[in-house]
């Protein structure tokens, strides 16, 4: 097959290769210790949670990203990747170990979110880090299957972390401090691979590259515009309206996993440990679907092109989430985890590849950090909009039929966009 054939040549490289093994580190103690972090609000059996409680969580955690991306982007176009990695990964190594002592010490709510905020801050640069690198280790011809391959093998790995922080949870400690401690050790392997890279492999360009912060800082507005203004011209065109498209996307996943979590927590289960091991399962379906997601969309955006590929997706979820969502039963909520992980990752991919193949190398970390704020702001929306719309159970009819409208809405105009 011609996939595997390409995935062969792309694990011979030995720039991808070693890229590829920061990255699945990284998420996968991201997985790890995002798990903590939920179950520690969700889940703990002292706490009697609400939609409205997990979406100020949310907002807590992911708001300030809108903060924090846009100086990553330009940042990201200034520094060294390597060191990003090698930097962001030890320090967000050495603030879970805080968030664990802070969970152990039973502080107050706010001291908690504004440790697990300083994590989840440094991962804006890594994430944004790893797809601007990509491009410095694999040549143009075969940046779709690496596309493909290499940022849902960290979603892959950000869910078996997540499987691997449910076992600890459920089997070997009884406590979320365990798991987030867990989660800081996969950092400092992150940390620690990097350095196998040579520090100037993964750019950007000595030329480009701006000596003082300070000056960095103070451009970042006049920078951010002139990324805009690149992914706005003709010839970038199909790459911003599928990032306009992925956003609303992640904004009907952002409403469908609170819908989840509260269902599991309450409606489907009868006890905390029950709703950790549906919640689990759930993930690792999902997990199933980004791999399907992986070996089918080369195949599939070489044939439809990744705006119909995105369309196709995009109309499937539109279709199936209200005909498995709506029993509000196990079995289909677990068909619906796999559908919406294949179409999802799916159109992620197509998005990643348009946005790298028509984004300069000078630009390509601030458009990814535009991207980054772009997700997080129609994820905590999601939230919002959960909130408003669930029962403290989580079945919620109107929320399903919502998204599947706006699933069809995508559909629609990601294939007016594809045939004109």
């Amino acid at each position: 097959m011609a996939v595997v054939r390409d995935l062969r040549v792309l694990l011979r490289l030995k720039g991808f290769r070693r890229l590829l093994a920061v990255r699945l580190l990284s998420q996968g103690a991201d997985g790890v210790y995002q798990v903590g972090l939920a179950t520690y609000v969700v889940f703990a059996p002292e706490k009697q949670t609400s939609p409205a409680a997990v979406a100020s969580a949310m907002a807590v955690l992911l708001l300030p990203y809108s903060l924090v991306g846009p100086f990553a982007g330009v940042l990201l176009d200034r520094w060294r990747r390597r060191q990003v990695f090698l930097f962001g990964n030890l320090l967000r190594a050495l603030m879970a170990s805080v968030t664990a002592v802070l969970m152990i010490a039973s502080v107050p709510d706010w001291l908690f979110y504004v440790s697990a905020l300083c994590v989840t801050a440094v991962n804006r640069f890594v994430l944004a880090g790893l797809s601007a690198a990509l491009p410095r280790v694999v040549d143009a011809e075969r940046l779709v299957i690496a596309n493909s391959l290499s940022p849902t093998a960290g979603t892959l790995a950000a869910t078996a972390g997540g499987g691997l922080a449910f076992a600890v949870r459920l089997v070997v400690a009884d406590t979320d401090a365990a798991v987030v401690t867990l989660g800081a050790v996969l950092y400092l392997c992150g940390a620690l691979a990097s350095l196998r890279m040579a520090a100037d492999l993964l750019g950007p360009d000595r030329a480009l590259i701006r000596p003082r912060l300070a000056t960095a800082l103070a451009g970042t507005a006049r920078d951010l515009a002139a990324g805009v203004r690149h992914l706005a011209a003709p010839a970038r065109r199909e790459a911003a309206w599928s990032l306009a498209a992925m956003t609303l996307m992640r904004f009907c996943y952002g409403a469908l996993l609170v819908m989840l979590l509260m269902l599991c927590r309450y409606a489907l289960s009868s006890g905390t440990d029950d709703g950790l091991a549906l919640l689990g399962l759930a993930l690792g379906v999902s997990g199933a679907g980004f791999f399907v997601a992986a070996v089918l969309t080369p195949w599939a955006a070489g044939r439809l092109g990744p705006g119909r590929w995105m369309a196709l997706c995009a109309a499937v979820a539109a279709v199936l989430v209200p005909a498995l969502g709506l029993p509000f039963a196990t079995a289909p909520l677990l068909a619906a985890a796999f559908v919406l992980g294949l179409v999802t990752q799916g159109s992620k991919i197509a998005t990643d590849t348009l946005v790298q193949s028509s984004v300069d190398d000078a630009y390509r970390g601030r458009i990814f950090s535009v991207y980054d704020v772009l997700f997080n702001i129609a994820f905590v929306g999601a939230a919002g909009v959960a909130a408003l719309m669930l029962p403290p159970d989580g079945r919620s009819a109107p929320l399903v039929v919502t998204v599947a409208l706006l699933y069809a809405a995508v559909a629609a105009a990601m294939a007016r966009r594809a045939s004109e």
